[in-house]
């Protein structure tokens, strides 16, 4: 896809959604780390069903950690992965208060150096915790990017760069966003919905006509 196409379709999905942002609840820089923590392998409507209760009773870090892993996992064990999660949410509440005074570090660097955090965490706390145009590139988006021929690198770190590289400076911002509500809402892994994509022509996804029903022209 050349910079007018890529300018294009980011326009179109900001016409739609003017203002995205992601779709799990928080009330905090610390709230939102601890939810895209819990979200790897599972989906933002189960974290968001177990964080309600949690962060009611355990709002800040002082008082996650006082719960400890047994109790932190009553509240996730409907969550994937919930004993490796809670055991790293608890070290990371533990690291927050003796490093950082209980806030969420602004560096990618400490960021990175808390348990259960990675670049995709890292980058979705930078960008809607601190404002910071990265790109979180997570399944949504690799599967999004490299079937609308955004970017065809094969890992995600190969995508993030080639986005950063070709998103317009005025999308970047909102870029991973809108990325990953259309590959969770309309571009789905399996069955993608190209008859209602406001982005279909702009798409290089091959079987999209043939496959979906869309009328070439």
């Amino acid at each position: 896809m050349n910079r007018s196409q890529c300018h294009e379709l980011f326009a179109r999905l900001r016409s739609a959604n003017p203002q995205p942002t992601t779709e799990l609840e928080y009330a905090s820089n610390f709230q939102l780390l601890i939810a895209v923590i819990l979200s790897a392998q599972a989906t933002d409507k189960s974290v968001n069903l177990a964080t309600r209760k949690l962060f009611a009773d355990a709002p800040t870090p002082q008082a996650m950690l006082a719960l400890g892993e047994e109790r932190l996992s009553d509240y996730i064990n409907r969550i994937g992965l919930y004993r490796n999660k809670a055991r790293n949410v608890i070290a990371t509440c533990r690291q927050l208060l003796e490093l950082h005074g209980g806030d969420v570090p602004r560096s990618r660097s400490a960021l990175e150096a808390l348990p259960g955090v990675g670049r995709k965490t890292a980058n979705v706390v930078l960008n809607t915790a601190f404002g910071e145009a990265t790109i979180a590139v997570d399944t949504h988006i690799f599967r999004v990017a490299r079937r609308t021929g955004l970017a065809v690198g094969t890992t995600p770190l190969a995508v993030e760069r080639e986005l950063l590289e070709l998103v317009p400076g005025e999308f970047r911002q909102s870029a991973h966003h809108w990325l990953i509500l259309h590959g969770r809402y309309v571009c789905t892994a399996r069955k993608p919905e190209c008859w209602r994509c406001s982005i279909a022509d702009l798409c290089a996804y091959p079987e999209k006509t043939v496959a979906f029903g869309l009328m070439p022209g």
